[in-house]
């Protein structure tokens, strides 16, 4: 279990680490209202992090959510990484994130 207290949703045997993965990962903890997950490891090969096996490594997140109200952007991110935890353990390497609250 990861500490969104939802099962893992890919690994090295599924197929890897996809935008659709974390995307799906996302919404089901922090229902946002706009979400885009963009897989940006083809532009990062060769750099540390880029594993060579198609896995996403670097990704780019843009998520608007209720979620967020009162919370400092630092704890936006948390949350973020917090729902993604065991794709960062699957080898995940670096999330762009943009978190806002709706309507911002």
């Amino acid at each position: 279990m990861s500490l969104s207290g939802l099962p893992p949703t890919a690994n090295a045997s599924s197929g890897g680490i996809t935008a659709e993965a974390l995307a799906q990962r996302l919404r089901e903890t922090l229902q946002p209202t706009s979400l885009e997950v963009i897989d940006d490891s083809h532009l990062h090969a060769g750099h540390a992090g880029a594993n060579g096996t198609g896995l996403g490594t670097h990704f780019r997140v843009r998520i608007r959510s209720a979620r967020f109200g009162g919370r400092s952007p630092l704890a936006r991110h948390r949350l973020v990484y917090d729902a993604l935890q065991d794709f960062l353990d699957q080898g995940l390497h670096a999330l762009a994130i943009d978190a806002r609250v709706p309507d911002t």
